[in-house]
């Protein structure tokens, strides 16, 4: 049994398993990286980790710091878990859109939380491109106020980083050759990260970037929505880490088609996720009918549990 001097070295090394049942009715096989199983619940605590031991090694931060950050909850729920195991004072803004559960989360593990409210025609529960504006706007004005060190995942070089070793392990966990990687743009670190890593190891592997149906950004379509339910996801504005270069296309999945997969995921395969993961899901049954006895790989984000209060399990 492996023994941890604390919380921040059990994160990694997350199960990749087949859904075999969900893909009983097609010739091949999706694999899911369990990144829900990660301490904090999310893939994304590798980058807060990365993050933050980065900042410590160049001196940006040291003990008795203050730290912020903008998150719509899984990048703050991480932080504030790396930041509670380090003894760093943390300051989480986050639209008040994102779901109830990572509010309560964040500040139960001592980060302090400053929610923003929503603009005008927003609605709850899906939060814009324009309710996110509001927050980094926020999120500059008290970083100054408090003289706190800002994480910016959007734009620190570390996300995306942090992801190359989540693609080493995908390779290390498949004996197969894999035909396709999926999943959903946020900051686009995780996509730009594990991308670059299985295309270095074989070139001919397809590399696929989910966007909501109604707000396809980067895919250059017409924007009709940039309310969605991909919490996480979706932002519908300039992503500095996307590498262009290694994705070899977008594919557009509509809310429902989110909902029903997360819902099928856990009758079919015992699997609680939430709607990033359903979309990921659902992006890579797409892909996967269409090959002959292939292999697609994709990311289950976080855990359902994180959005009981939400229609996402609702009958």
């Amino acid at each position: 049994m492996i023994q941890y001097t604390n919380i921040i070295k059990s994160i990694g090394d997350t199960p990749l398993i087949s859904l075999d049942n969900f893909t009983s009715r097609i010739s091949s096989k999706i694999y899911a990286k369990c990144e829900f199983m990660n301490p904090s619940g999310s893939m994304k605590d590798r980058i807060a980790k990365e993050i933050i031991e980065r900042a410590e090694k160049s001196g940006e931060i040291k003990k008795g710091d203050k730290i912020i950050m903008l998150t719509s909850g899984n990048a703050g729920i991480a932080l504030s878990t790396i930041c509670a195991a380090k003894g760093y004072e943390l300051i989480i803004t986050m639209s008040e859109g994102n779901s109830i559960e990572r509010r309560k989360i964040i500040e139960a593990l001592g980060a302090k939380l400053i929610l923003v409210p929503q603009v005008k025609d927003s609605i709850p529960g899906q939060v814009s491109s324009e309710d996110l504006e509001a927050v980094e706007k926020k999120t500059t004005e008290l970083a100054r106020k408090y003289k706190a060190f800002k994480i910016d995942q959007f734009t620190n070089k570390y996300n995306s980083i942090a992801h190359e070793t989540t693609g080493r392990e995908i390779i290390n966990q498949t004996s197969e050759n894999i035909n396709a990687f999926i999943t959903l743009l946020g900051t686009s670190g995780t996509f730009t990260g594990i991308s670059k890593v299985l295309k270095t190891n074989d070139k001919n592997i397809k590399c696929y970037a989910v966007e909501p149906a109604t707000a396809q950004y980067l895919a250059k379509k017409r924007i009709t929505n940039t309310n969605h339910k991909l919490q996480g996801g979706g932002y519908s504005r300039p992503l500095p880490l996307f590498n262009n270069e290694i994705c070899d296309g977008f594919i557009p999945i509509k809310d429902s088609e989110a909902i029903k997969t997360c819902r099928d995921l856990a009758k079919l395969e015992g699997l609680l996720v939430g709607f990033s993961a359903g979309a990921n899901v659902c992006a890579a049954y797409k892909i996967a009918k269409k090959l002959d006895n292939g292999i697609v790989v994709t990311i289950l984000c976080d855990s359902g549990m994180k959005y009981l209060t939400t229609d996402l399990y609702e009958k």
